[in-house]
């Protein structure tokens, strides 16, 4: 449905809940999707620096490129922003950051939007590849992208250079195949555990003990838990080529006969413990396990604009839902009119669903 003959904005409440750049990303990549011309208020008005970060204000610039879009407030810790898509062009679009800003988030934000294009796209963009407070890189590869496909979606993701807090430098490509609607989906049935791979690095002037540490640490307490599953987890040093700076953390994801897919992760800090960010990233990893949730809880919060876009009824059984996920749900419910519905199961998982809209491409 196209909504841009009604100029008349949707306010979405960035400070509700968890008063993050989520209300942001997921506000604009809906107004994009359906053209439906948006306002957000009070951005970010939980944060100690209140309004958009650098982050942010990329991710919006990208959308405006990406539709064509009338942008207000698309600067430096503006607390408003009124943004009026046009249309969608599909397209290789660059980003540099300048800094470490999230190339994940900044993905998150065009990914929806470049799935209902015409043709292929590619994101090329520069900045943090491992970074806080966002999901490390090969999360979105190897966590990300196997549920994601559930939906119907297909996308690439190469890593060219990896980068860490403060200067960034890193450097990613997103190719992204357009399709014609989403589908629903049922990640209800865990199923049994198949196997745990992961991924422990080191870069710069750490030593590759550190990457040891977390491997030996994570794969010991997988293996206490499950002795009779497969449990690889590569240890490397990144080579002076793929990562200029000090930078170090683990990736784990485990795979079930069902299909479903959890993920947990642990990224260095200034002082930096292999054994404690091993231990970190494990015992998380097996708390999703024992539960038997489909849909870790860095994830949850990532699927629901798809699953108000969705034809059909979708279902997902997760862990406690987030304060992420519940803005999710605000923003998206607002934007589509779907009604999201969280219950839970006997063994005292979530399960979230809703009735999508089931948006499809004006392209196919």
């Amino acid at each position: 449905m196209d909504y841009t003959k009604n100029a008349e904005f949707i306010e979405i409440d960035g400070g509700y809940l968890e008063g993050g750049g989520q209300a942001v990303r997921n506000a604009l990549s809906l107004s994009c999707i359906l053209k439906r011309p948006v306002r957000i208020i009070n951005i970010r008005a939980n944060r100690p620096n209140p309004g958009l970060s650098h982050q942010h204000v990329h991710g919006v610039n990208l959308l405006r490129n990406i539709t064509k879009a009338r942008v207000t407030g698309n600067h430096m810790h503006s607390t408003v922003v009124e943004f009026t898509p046009q249309t969608l062009i599909s397209d290789t679009y660059k980003v540099d950051t300048r800094t470490a800003a999230s190339i994940t988030l900044i993905y998150q934000v065009a990914l929806p939007v470049l799935l209902f294009g015409n043709k292929p796209s590619r994101l090329d963009v520069i900045g943090g590849t491992n970074v806080s407070f966002a999901p490390q890189i090969e999360y979105m590869q190897h966590v990300v992208e196997p549920n994601l496909k559930h939906f119907g979606i297909s996308f690439e993701l190469k890593v060219l250079q990896y980068g860490f807090y403060p200067r960034g430098n890193g450097r990613s490509v997103l190719d992204i195949e357009p399709l014609s609607s989403l589908k629903s989906v049922q990640l209800t049935d865990f199923g049994r555990l198949k196997s745990v791979v992961g991924w422990s690095y080191c870069s710069g002037r750490l030593p590759k003990s550190i990457s040891l540490d977390m491997q030996q640490t994570a794969q010991r307490e997988m293996h206490r838990l499950w002795p009779e599953n497969e449990c690889n987890i590569q240890a490397f040093k990144l080579s002076p080529e793929k990562a200029r700076d000090n930078g170090a953390g683990i990736v784990l994801s485990a795979s079930t006969s069902s299909g479903c897919v959890v993920g947990a992760a642990a990224l260095g800090d200034k002082n930096i413990d292999g054994h404690v960010l091993g231990s970190d990233a494990s015992c998380e990893l097996a708390s999703y396990i024992k539960s038997e949730v489909c849909i870790d809880g860095h994830l949850q919060d990532q699927l629901i604009i798809y699953m108000a876009l969705a034809s059909g009824r979708s279902i997902i059984k997760t862990s406690a839902v987030t304060k992420h996920t519940r803005t999710a749900m605000y923003v998206a419910e607002t934007m589509t009119g779907v009604k999201f519905e969280t219950t839970y199961d006997e063994s005292g998982q979530a399960l979230i669903s809703c009735d999508g809209i089931g948006h499809s491409s004006s392209f196919m």
